[in-house]
């Protein structure tokens, strides 16, 4: 594209102002009373307790996973140890519970760290909605 000195388009400027009769009628989006509420579903979805578990796999060492408990959760190396040895025992092991929010949070730094891990609704009601990657890896 060429840049000169003379504006576009038989000399009108590119930004041109619009009548103030235009802008004032313009609306950019619902006024505060129309917007749409959170439903209670989505709500209670929200606020249940979201567990992140951390699953057993064939790649890290058990000195990595605890390593990465200790320096990402800052848990002492006793319950860092104890949990990595559930993993390693059961499979898997519910490392922290939280908000959906927080639980997608970590589960994506624990894929960082390239652990195998998932959330889940607490006291074990998923419905389906369990989420993160198990293989830990895109």
């Amino acid at each position: 594209m060429i840049f000169t000195k003379h504006p576009p388009h038989g000399g009108r400027s590119a930004r041109a102002a619009l009548p103030l009769s235009v802008c004032s009628t313009a609306t950019l989006g619902p006024a505060v009373d129309e917007r749409t509420e959170t439903s209670a579903s989505e709500q209670v979805a929200t606020d249940t307790p979201w567990q992140v578990v951390v699953w057993d796999d064939p790649v890290n060492l058990m000195s990595w996973v605890t390593w990465v408990f200790r320096t990402y959760f800052g848990f002492p190396q006793s319950k860092a140890h104890t949990l990595m040895m559930a993993v390693h025992t059961d499979g898997r092991a519910v490392v922290t519970s939280g908000t959906l929010e927080e639980a997608e949070k970590h589960v994506a730094a624990l894929h960082g760290y390239g652990l195998w891990a998932t959330y889940e609704r607490a006291g074990g009601q998923n419905d389906g909605n369990a989420g993160g990657n198990q293989e830990g890896r895109h």
